[in-house]
């Protein structure tokens, strides 16, 4: 069962689920250092004693936060946890295992939800069984603010704004290309691993997993082309770059188009948008892409041959595990969205920020992400249901992560250079 915060009177603004993880606390860390005064918030989990020994190293004004003690499979301490608080975060994954509650708690109790996720599985199940609620309570079910997949999502948004502004029609063919120094999360490994186990055993899931509008809240209806795959050899954009397939396309694509559907296909009905891992140029380039590409395939290969797998669980990452403070800090990263439009005019969004993308930038998604749930009024978009973070949060995110220190810019282009 859960266990009310200190002063169950009045909900918390935040209750920070997964508190004690190695993401948990990064954010936590970033809230206590980044919270406007006044904001109350709870660190939440199943152990008060780990709790209190997270909230221990944070800094002075988060000694006071309250503990909620709360089990994921627990239905009766997630109606707790989610009526304790005004906006519920939660780190702790794979959703599809551990999430499934939270998320019927939080649209059931109209308290706004953000996650971490990149299950395309997870999501799909989440909007059929959670939508209709939480539009009628006022909930904001707002998944994947993180890495996965707050650049792209507000990337694709803020070339949107830009195109709609000056009267250029609507986005035709898109392309991010991603560049970054840092690691996969464990959580992210562990996902993976649940999604391809998931689609070998299903044939429906399978389907699911490898529609590109798997998101789409009407599948039937959807207007748009054929989209680009997510995966292909190495290739070299016109202005010499070489691209390798992006680890986190398949899932990040769906989030953009679901935006896109969630708002009448303003970005236009004839968008087609993928994503590639930008590599660098020249030999060194086409070296880095081959390598990439084919750890990649080899990677998702390996995950499904039973006798190799317990190697990978050996090497790779293990979820709450994370790098060291100062791989944490020496990271980056970079996304650059070219975007076409119907008239012939072209636009560069760029969305870039410091540290480690999957552990010290997605700590700074997820925190800002609920001060923006929590804090963001009347300014927030008026819309409630499964959102995404460009519909759910618009400009009131990106100006948030403005300050904390990411870049979002968007700019007209020449054609020379771009790809299209």
């Amino acid at each position: 069962m859960a266990h009310p915060p200190n002063d169950p009177a009045e909900p918390v603004d935040i209750a920070l689920y997964g508190a004690t993880g190695f993401v948990g606390t990064l954010t936590a860390r970033h809230l206590a250092e980044h919270a406007p005064p006044g904001v109350r918030i709870a660190l939440a989990g199943r152990s008060a004693d780990k709790l209190a020994a997270t909230r221990a190293t944070l800094p002075e004004r988060a000694r006071d936060w309250p503990l909620i003690v709360a089990d994921a499979s627990d239905r009766a301490a997630t109606d707790q946890l989610a009526g304790a608080a005004r906006v519920v975060l939660t780190t702790v994954g794979p959703y599809a295992r551990y999430g499934r509650h939270l998320v019927e708690s939080c649209a059931r109790a109209g308290t706004h939800y953000a996650d971490l996720t990149g299950e395309v599985l997870f999501v799909r199940d989440a909007i059929d069984r959670c939508h209709g609620v939480a539009e009628s309570t006022g909930a904001r079910i707002v998944h994947s603010c993180g890495y996965d997949s707050i650049p792209s999502d507000l990337g694709v948004w803020l070339a949107h704004t830009a195109a709609a502004a000056d009267d250029a029609g609507g986005l035709t063919e898109v392309r991010t290309v991603a560049t970054f120094r840092g690691g996969v999360s464990g959580g992210t490994i562990d996902s993976m691993r649940g999604q391809i186990d998931a689609v070998r055993t299903d044939p429906a899931a399978r389907r699911q997993a490898f529609d590109p509008h798997a998101l789409s809240p009407d599948r039937a209806g959807e207007p748009t082309p054929s989209q680009p795959p997510d995966a292909g050899p190495p290739a070299r954009l016109e202005d010499g770059t070489w691209t390798a397939p992006f680890v986190m396309a398949s899932y990040n694509t769906r989030i953009v188009r679901r935006s896109n559907a969630l708002l009448g296909h303003a970005y236009g009905a004839g968008l087609r948008y993928g994503e590639v891992q930008g590599c660098g140029s020249g030999p060194a380039g086409a070296a880095a892409a081959a390598a990439v590409t084919g750890g990649l395939g080899a990677l998702v290969g390996a995950f499904t041959l039973p006798l190799v797998r317990p190697l990978l669980d050996r090497v790779l990452p293990a979820p709450g595990a994370g790098p060291s403070e100062r791989t944490r800090a020496n990271g980056w990263f970079r996304m650059d969205v070219h975007a076409a439009t119907g008239s012939g005019r072209r636009y560069r969004a760029r969305v870039s920020g410091p540290g480690d993308p999957g552990y010290a930038a997605t700590a700074v998604m997820l925190g800002e992400s609920g001060l923006a749930l929590a804090l963001g009024g009347t300014a927030l978009p008026d819309r409630a249901g499964s959102l995404t973070p460009a519909t759910a949060m618009g400009e009131v995110l990106v100006d948030r992560l403005r300050a904390a220190g990411h870049t979002y810019d968007v700019t007209a282009v020449a054609r020379s250079g771009e790809p299209g």
